[in-house]
């Protein structure tokens, strides 16, 4: 979208959380120092104890935007269905996913809208902090600027560079055929959303259903773009954690991947208005 056409769309940031303050912290500060502020935050939490609503209580007071949060009981790993109550929960119309243990760059909102289109969705990468940098940065609960010469990143310095110009040119073409989706840090119109039906809500615990949603967006004939050196996130370190269900949701999404409809049965809809 050129600067006029992103004057005409309000942004939904979605911002996934759970049992995660200290993050979630960095990440809301991160988001008031963009370029182009988003219409609304919603965060997605899927079940996490009463400090993270009083985090957010906290720092509603004084955000330049306004935030909902969406909860539901902690019944395990529920990302799918938490992703689509928030999008249901949504007043924008254009979408931004990300995890609430990232924090963005400053004009990370605004190099996803410049890719943005109908029928399209944009899909980014990150750059991933060693625990110290971390640690160091949830004590001091800011964001800061990081470049790919900061010491403590441990992993994927290339991708805190940002150059437009090159971004906007690799878009259409960079991974054309790789990489499907992933969902923390992912953009697209709300309505194409809905024509997918969101998230199939069969996936619980860790794995599979962002690829299974960006498989299902190119059978409905949607097109990707992907932000290499642009709309750049900065991942905080967390200890690995036991995935349960993993090989049950990517055998589940590979026997269906040739016949598997582009809309799900499970999804959205029934959260919708």
């Amino acid at each position: 979208m050129n600067p006029e056409e992103i004057k005409q769309h309000r942004v939904s940031l979605i911002v996934s959380t759970y049992n995660r303050p200290d993050a979630l912290r960095v990440c809301l500060d991160s988001v008031k120092h963009q370029t182009i502020l988003p219409y609304e935050v919603i965060i997605g939490d899927d079940g996490s104890r009463s400090e993270t609503a009083d985090t957010i209580k906290e720092i509603s007071r004084n955000f330049p935007v306004p935030i909902k949060h969406v909860w539901h009981e902690d019944n395990g790993f529920r990302l799918a269905m938490m992703r689509n109550k928030s999008v249901a929960a949504s007043s924008g119309d254009y979408i931004i996913e990300v995890d609430g243990d990232v924090f963005l760059h400053p004009k990370f909102i605004e190099d996803h809208l410049r890719e943005a289109a109908p029928g399209i969705y944009v899909k980014g990468g990150r750059t991933n902090l060693g625990k110290e940098l971390t640690e160091e940065i949830c004590r001091q609960g800011m964001s800061r600027r990081i470049s790919w010469l900061t010491k403590g990143i441990e992993s994927k310095p290339e991708n805190a560079l940002h150059l437009k110009t090159l971004a906007h040119y690799l878009a259409p073409r960079y991974r054309k055929h790789h990489s499907s989706a992933l969902g923390c840090n992912m953009s697209f119109f709300k309505d194409d959303y809905i024509k997918i039906n969101g998230y199939d809500e069969f996936f619980e615990g860790w794995g599979g259903e962002d690829v299974d949603f960006g498989v299902r967006m190119q059978k409905m004939g949607f097109g990707k773009r992907y932000l290499k050196f642009a709309g750049i996130v900065y991942h905080l370190w967390h200890e690995d954690k036991f995935m349960y269900n993993r090989e049950k949701n990517f055998a589940y999404s590979s026997c269906l991947d040739d016949d598997k409809p582009a809309r799900c049965a499970n999804g959205v809809d029934k959260y919708l208005k």
